[in-house]
């Protein structure tokens, strides 16, 4: 015979139990979502953004299953390339375990189709000589774009380097004399020879060449974890390599070196071989 003492106790045990699961069920589903909502980022996430996150510094991140850097400050960043058409896992795992993920699909841009005309002969068509330069310059680039120093000034946000007309974009498909080239990677800035060129943001200057055979007077300034900022086309240079640079500094001078039809800056930012668009970056703001 059934004690219906017991089976009060017993029913009354069981709807507790029902009572605290779903308690659990929700509270963990409130936890998830207040968790997604710390994937803090800044950028825009389209084809040619530069993404900049902050988590705590002794989280780990990863996008697509790699690493991540994660900064003694918690800053990390990411970007995406031109025509990049895949979606990205983000993944921010605490040291307990815990996972926060956030998929990202780059959206998908149009670009514009620019006519060059009056390249000379010997640009369009460079001889072995040139040629053999032209690939030597191109190894320093890669070689300083390889770099991945714990600098965050990444995070610290962008300001135009020079204050002019833009006069080309990035994507943008550049035809040369009639004949088409690879997509134009920089933001152009009319400008006079000479005009000051500032330090988009703070940095290391990881390269100073004044006599590239395309981009002629070439620097590159390290911001930290692989993003860079490389100017082209320059008259002069007013720091060396290593030097350590603010924001807003004056680093060098616009000029018409190289591959340029006339004078003109050209900014170029990079994620270690990702090439990203400049007016992209000049969104990103500081997170705190």
């Amino acid at each position: 015979m059934v004690n219906p003492i017991n089976n009060t106790l017993a029913k009354t045990l069981s709807k507790t139990l029902i009572s605290l699961a779903l308690i659990t069920s929700f509270t963990a589903s409130s936890e998830a979502v207040a968790a997604q909502e710390q994937i803090a980022l800044t950028g825009e996430i389209k084809q040619g953004g530069l993404l900049v996150g902050k988590t705590l510094a002794q989280n780990t991140v990863s996008l697509n299953g790699k690493a991540i850097t994660v900064s003694k400050f918690g800053d990390y960043t990411f970007g995406f390339s031109r025509d990049d058409k895949q979606s990205y896992q983000l993944v921010i795992t605490s040291v307990n375990g815990d996972r926060v993920e956030k998929t990202l699909t780059p959206e998908k841009r149009s670009y514009n189709i620019q006519r060059i005309e009056g390249i000379k002969k010997s640009i369009m068509q460079p001889n072995p000589k040139s040629v053999a330069r032209a690939r030597q310059d191109s190894k320093q680039v890669k070689t300083a774009r390889k770099v991945a120093s714990s600098l965050n000034y990444f995070a610290q946000g962008f300001i135009p380097p020079i204050e002019g007309t833009i006069t080309g974009v990035y994507g943008s498909q550049r035809v040369y004399n009639g004949v088409p080239k690879n997509p134009h990677f920089g933001l152009d800035y009319a400008g006079n020879t000479g005009d000051p060129v500032k330090a988009p943001a703070s940095g290391t200057v990881l390269l100073w060449v004044p006599d590239m055979f395309y981009s002629g007077g070439t620097m590159i300034i390290d911001h930290g974890h692989g993003v860079s900022s490389t100017f082209l086309h320059l008259s002069n240079s007013y720091v060396k390599q290593g030097d350590t640079v603010e924001q807003g500094q004056v680093v060098a001078a616009v000029g018409k070196s190289g591959r340029a039809t006339g004078p003109h800056l050209d900014w170029r930012i990079n994620w270690f071989n990702v090439k990203i668009d400049p007016a992209l970056v000049l969104k990103v703001k500081p997170l705190h």
